[in-house]
């Protein structure tokens, strides 16, 4: 009897143990700030495809909003998610406010995917989520380095990172598709 109410007792710990081992690989680990400067918690896209990418308002590659853009337009039904983190890291491209990044954002590119807070993709002051992103070690998939404004992180509807896409490859790339509609 006393090992029937053991049991009892240990298997609730067993499994919050588990998902939360569970959790630590994914993304759902994390909660960041929106452009709007409201939590938002990354948990709340089990079951999508996530494409969370690096962008500046300043960059040659900043016309990739466009593309980015009509992909969440046309997938956003389909458990797909697009989600841009404002990063300053390369040539001081992004040098605005979240207010001036949102407003540029919706009149030049008509943005109405997710757009966080602006945050650091790299060097010592590397967002927590960027960490995971590229450590092998806590993401489970690879090491990467963010080369440029617009490096893509596709993440699985369990939230594994499953790719990493180059800054000049574009979001519309058949790649990324085929990947979207698999």
């Amino acid at each position: 009897m006393k090992k029937i109410i053991l049991l009892c007792l240990l298997i609730p710990i067993a499994i919050t143990a588990q998902n939360k081992k569970t959790m630590e690989n994914t993304i759902y680990q994390f909660q960041v700030e929106d452009i709007e400067g409201n939590t938002f918690d990354l948990g709340s896209l089990k079951g999508k495809k996530v494409m969370i990418v690096n962008t500046a308002s300043k960059c040659g590659l900043t016309p990739q909003y466009k593309q980015l853009e009509e992909l969440y337009k046309k997938y956003k039904d389909d458990n797909f998610v697009i989600i841009g983190f404002p990063a300053n890291n390369f040539a001081s491209q992004e040098p605005g406010s979240d207010e001036e990044i949102a407003q540029f954002c919706e009149r030049n590119y008509g943005v109405t995917f997710p757009m966080m807070s602006k945050i650091s993709v790299k060097g010592e002051d590397m967002h927590e989520l960027y960490q995971f992103l590229t450590q092998k070690s806590k993401n489970g998939f690879a090491d990467s380095e963010v080369a440029w404004n617009f490096q893509k992180y596709l993440i699985s509807e369990e939230g594994k990172v499953v790719e990493v896409i180059a800054p000049r490859t574009l979001p519309t790339d058949e790649k990324v598709i085929s990947w979207i509609e698999e």
